[in-house]
């Protein structure tokens, strides 16, 4: 019996030697090992042995057991070594060769704008502020001295959220004005800050869409007066539009933040279906802007007779069509590629307002 099982562990030894890749191993191991497998069945022959015949056979059979076993295990290592060396040399890298630089992205029109807003301002002494979207009435309307009728407030123009209890229902913010006035109740003056962000209002045509995006700005100090926000406003517009051919008109308007109020044009020209931000052929309002209303200042916990300021606000959307050259804003957010290949920025080009507002 010693005999025939060295004689059969031989036999599975070399056919063990002889596979060509795992699966042939499990193949064999199970041949040899599994539940109906030959090795398995001689095992189950232990018991029908006298205990004499068990002893000498079973330590035997254990014995080519544990070799075959072991036979298996390294086989089938050294067969996946071999198969994991051969697929990385086939699937090498030559990273020496040059990259495929595939489709570079680009900055949308809005975040360029966005840079630039903040280049400017920073130049001229003003920090960059951001609030929260889902706002209060208080912060959005009240403080901002908004009566209750006012249209603004109606459901057909701002996004409000469902009441929840005796609260008063959430809003989309319709401005980013109040950023003004947490900055206000939170900062003691002199204020000079910028608020650029997302707003909400339910309208959308081919100038409006239910979001978009807005920048304001709010200086406090001492002695303020119309003739800094003039400056500021022209000082602003010449470096965004890169001309110093920029003539302002200030209208007369109604804001409920401001007292007095002005709408601002600045001047342009039209030719060949072409405008041209410049000179005083034409005029295009860009902005609102006023005095800040002392119902807003005494809000906001300030003494008018101690601290004035000015406020102004635009659409940063409509700044991007105005500088270069969109019709439509809807484009903005369709997510078309061709789209923003065309009128988005490298992000590896020299920025445009590298020069700051004093070049």
């Amino acid at each position: 019996m010693s005999i025939e099982i060295d004689t059969q562990t031989a036999d599975w030894l070399a056919r063990i030697n002889a596979a060509s890749g795992p699966a042939d191993v499990e193949a064999i191991r199970i041949e040899a090992l599994g539940k109906q497998g030959a090795i398995t069945a001689l095992m189950k022959t232990l018991g029908k042995m006298s205990p004499d015949e068990r002893k000498t056979t079973g330590a035997a059979l254990n014995v080519m057991r544990q070799t075959v076993q072991a036979a298996l295990g390294e086989r089938k290592g050294a067969l996946e070594a071999a198969e994991l060396d051969q697929r990385l040399a086939a699937e090498a890298v030559d990273v020496t060769l040059p990259v495929d630089g595939g489709r570079p992205g680009n900055i949308h029109p809005i975040s360029q704008v966005m840079d630039e807003l903040a280049e400017i301002f920073a130049d001229l002494g003003f920090a960059v502020k951001t609030g929260p979207e889902i706002e209060d009435d208080w912060h959005n309307f009240t403080a901002l001295n908004i009566p209750e009728h006012h249209p603004a407030r109606a459901m057909h123009d701002t996004f409000y959220f469902p009441a929840v209890g005796e609260d008063a229902p959430k809003l989309l913010r319709t401005h980013t004005s109040p950023v003004q006035i947490r900055t206000m109740m939170d900062e003691e003056p002199p204020i000079r800050i910028i608020a650029p962000g997302r707003v909400y209002r339910s309208d959308s045509d081919a100038t409006h869409t239910p979001m978009f995006h807005q920048v304001e700005g709010l200086v406090i100090d001492r002695d303020i007066t119309m003739g800094h926000l003039k400056w500021t406003l022209e000082t602003f517009l010449k470096a965004f539009f890169e001309t110093d051919d920029i003539v302002l008109r200030l209208r007369p308007s109604y804001f409920p933040f401001t007292e007095p109020s002005a709408e601002v044009d600045v001047g342009c020209s039209f030719s060949g279906g072409q405008l041209t931000i410049g000179g005083d052929d034409e005029w295009m309002e860009v902005l609102g802007s006023g005095m800040v209303n002392r119902r807003v200042i005494e809000n906001c916990n300030l003494d008018p007779d101690t601290w004035q300021g000015f406020a102004f606000g635009a659409g940063i959307d409509r700044l991007a069509m105005l500088k270069y050259g969109m019709t439509d804003l809807r484009p903005f957010f369709d997510g078309d590629r061709r789209w923003i290949s065309h009128y988005g920025f490298s992000p590896f080009a020299v920025p445009t307002l590298s020069g700051g507002v004093g070049a």
